[in-house]
């Protein structure tokens, strides 16, 4: 048979004859309500896809490598392959360590270096200016070129690309490097990668920035016209969109706010004297991909597409308009509980993310919650994105996702979403302006709140935490933080005792006035012994008038599930005896199995003991065996023809003994019934509309197990 008219032998319904066959595959309930999806974004998901939901998509016709680059920036012809960067965090705590790992992690598959400075060096600060809190947290401690040098001790810079996100002032740190490059005699114009400056990703952090913005971006109009000089390859403006996403947002919110974002950054360059090409060429984008796998592919296309739509409006070039853009998996969807599971979301996320079109990548160790990452956790957080290069191939294929017409449709619906968001910040002055107002805070809580309800709800599962808890699970070893601040101060003094302050205090005098050379003299400065905080200093040294936000809070989806099993343990601690809670199962298996298994699963994941020795054939025997096992807590399990007669005695046998005892039903009675069961000595039930996080944690409270 010609494969040209293989199918033509075969009709082809339409939408209205497949949604009649559905409908009465449905027996009777309702179509949308069984069907079709309501996502955070907004979209609504159809059960079916067609050619006609995407015909009207001009983005189809277009070419990977060509614009709005939805389909990705790099062109699939020439042979060229379509693999990202390797770039994994590295957040060693100590130069010397982060070398070490450094060293190894780049010879095991690594291909860019991605250093993560600590908050001191992030701020500007030195260790003796610094919180002690804040020396080697979640990054490198660093404040001198010697440091860096240590750090980066045996690394080729002119081989290496690499990505260092350099805090809200971003010049101090960039200074240290060229001044690195200079003193080991490599070509600064070979650097590739990002040294990234962001303001607003530290607002959003803090709240509060110690100086103005006028300030922020005068530093950055400094390293990007520098940069466009003198280092084509190096990006030094970054956007990092991830806070809102692990602060709860949802995917079009951070596309949103990451657009205009980068459209107010490149407004303050433009009136600093930088051209749209030298504006937007040097600059990068970071986004977190979480669980939901067609919506973040479809999130990082339609960014490119966007992004690409807004640099041509300000004329700029083709190749102005191609967004980088790296992703990390997102923290929010990890686990403290059921660690491991972390894997298989991190594998997802980092596939969404390389089908979406990523050009750098970090995929989060499985103990990122509750450790800093050791050597195991690294390798296999490394092996996951190599696995998914090299024996999935991803790397072999230009744009996986094009084509598909739901991929095609939920791109063309979220980049449209998207847009109107973004729009309505733009009508409020921009994204700074939005942020004084509270704007971009509020469409954040509001869908954190949801998110956060459906979690407690259990609408939205989290394998390991709010569902399929294990109760016998060993938590993973903690490992304490260094203590690095008096011994990072002793440091420091012992540098400025071998550093004279009149060798770099002149150089250093001259940045207020000398915009031309600034960099230059802030590198030589560096070499004679300036710190970090000297140079940040420098720049803030005229009186400041400190920037401030009601900031985000980033968190983690599980955090109020873990609580309660925290408290749990707590508990156990405390006490040598785990909160328990009695099943009183009473009938034959098939009456009581289903609602047992449901009530066992329920009071697990709050950390109970759950007590489910048998099925009682009467009340009388199983008040008897509630009773005896002390627990405070009994949870009457059967069916609801077995309920009129069976609760009432039971819960009243029960109430009369234990005053002190809770006494709840599995299911959910009608209203006239659960009145009666309560008159009897029920005080709630448990169901399937349960808030299990709330109830929950109201009995830990009422039974001791917690004080709040």
């Amino acid at each position: 048979m010609n494969k040209d008219t293989l199918f033509t032998q075969f009709p082809v319904p339409t939408y209205e004859q497949w949604r009649e066959a559905a409908e009465k595959s449905l027996k009777g309930a309702s179509f949308d309500a069984k069907l079709l999806t309501k996502t955070y974004e907004g979209i609504v998901r159809q059960p079916i896809y067609r050619t006609e939901d995407v015909a009207t998509l001009p983005q189809l016709d277009v070419e990977p490598g060509q614009a709005p680059f939805v389909r990705g920036t790099k062109s699939p012809y020439g042979g060229g392959a379509q693999r990202w960067e390797v770039c994994q965090e590295m957040t060693a705590s100590d130069a010397k360590s982060f070398n070490e790992t450094a060293l190894a992690d780049l010879a095991r598959g690594q291909t860019m270096l991605h250093l993560v400075l600590d908050r001191a060096a992030r701020a500007g600060l030195d260790p003796d200016e610094a919180l002690p809190e804040d020396i080697g947290a979640g990054g490198v401690s660093l404040f001198s070129v010697e440091d860096l040098a240590e750090a980066l001790r045996g690394l080729n810079l002119e081989e290496l690309p690499i990505f260092i996100p350099s805090g809200p002032l971003g010049l101090p740190v960039f200074v240290l490097v060229l001044a690195h490059l200079e003193a080991s005699g490599c070509k600064a114009g070979e650097l590739r990668g990002c040294i990234g400056q962001d303001p607003v990703a530290a607002l959003l952090a803090d709240g509060e920035l110690p100086y103005s913005l006028d300030t922020a971006f005068a530093a950055m109009a400094k390293m990007t016209r520098w940069a466009s000089e003198h280092a084509p390859q190096l990006k030094t403006i970054l956007v990092q969109g991830n806070a809102y996403y692990e602060s709860g947002g949802h995917a079009v919110a951070e596309l949103a706010f990451s657009l205009a974002t980068g459209v107010d950054y490149i407004q303050a360059m433009l009136e600093r004297g930088l051209s749209i090409e030298e504006a937007a060429g040097r600059m990068q984008f970071s986004f977190s991909v979480g669980s939901d796998v067609f919506m973040e592919i479809a999130k990082l296309r339609a960014a490119k597409m966007l992004w690409a739509n807004i640099v041509a409006s300000y004329g700029g070039s083709t190749e102005a308009q191609k967004m980088k853009i790296h992703a990390r998996t997102a923290a929010w969807t990890k686990t403290v509980y059921d660690p491991y599971v972390n894997m298989l979301r991190a594998t997802t996320e980092a596939f969404s993310a390389i089908v979406g079109g990523v050009d750098s990548l970090h995929v989060s160790a499985f103990d990122e919650a509750i450790r800093p990452a050791n050597e195991f956790s690294r390798r296999i957080a490394r092996n996951t994105q190599i696995i998914l290069e090299q024996e999935a191939h991803l790397a072999k294929v230009a744009d996986p996702a094009g084509g598909s017409w739901y991929v095609e449709w939920l791109t063309d619906e979220l980049a449209k979403k998207a847009w109107e968001l973004f729009l309505q910040v733009e009508e409020k002055g921009g994204m700074l302006r939005a942020l004084a107002e509270g704007f971009p805070q509020s469409v954040i809580a509001e869908s954190a709140a949801r998110k956060e309800k459906d979690i407690a709800e259990r609408k939205s599962r989290i394998v390991g935490t709010n569902m399929y808890p294990n109760p016998s699970e060993q938590p993973l070893p903690q490992q304490a933080a260094p203590a690095l601040h008096e011994q990072r101060i002793a440091e420091l003094h012992a540098h400025r005792a071998r550093t004279a302050p009149s060798a770099f205090s002149e150089r250093l005098a001259k940045l207020a006035h000398d915009a031309e050379e600034w960099v230059g003299h802030a590198v030589q400065a560096a070499l004679a012994g300036a710190t970090i905080g000297d140079i940040a200093k420098a720049l803030t040294r005229f009186g400041q008038t400190a920037t401030v936000i009601a900031p985000l809070r980033t968190h983690r989806a599980a955090e109020a599930f873990e609580a309660l099993r925290k408290q749990a343990d707590d508990y156990t601690h405390r006490t040598g005896q785990r909160p328990s809670v009695f099943l009183a199962a009473v009938g034959p298996v098939a009456k009581h199995k289903a609602r047992a298994d449901f009530a066992a699963e329920f009071f697990a994941v709050g950390g109970f003991a759950v007590l489910r020795p048998q099925a009682y054939g009467t009340a009388a025997e199983a008040k008897e065996a509630a009773l005896a096992s002390g627990a405070k807590i009994t949870v009457i399990c059967s069916d609801d023809a077995s309920y009129p007669e069976l609760v009432p005695p039971l819960a009243q046998a029960l109430k009369q003994e234990a005053a002190d005892m809770t006494v709840l039903l599995a299911g959910l009675p009608d209203a006239e019934q659960l009145a009666a069961y309560k008159a009897a000595g029920v005080d709630d039930c448990i169901h399937l509309r349960s808030n299990c996080y709330q109830m929950l944690r109201e009995l830990q409270e009422r039974t001791g197990v917690s004080s709040r």
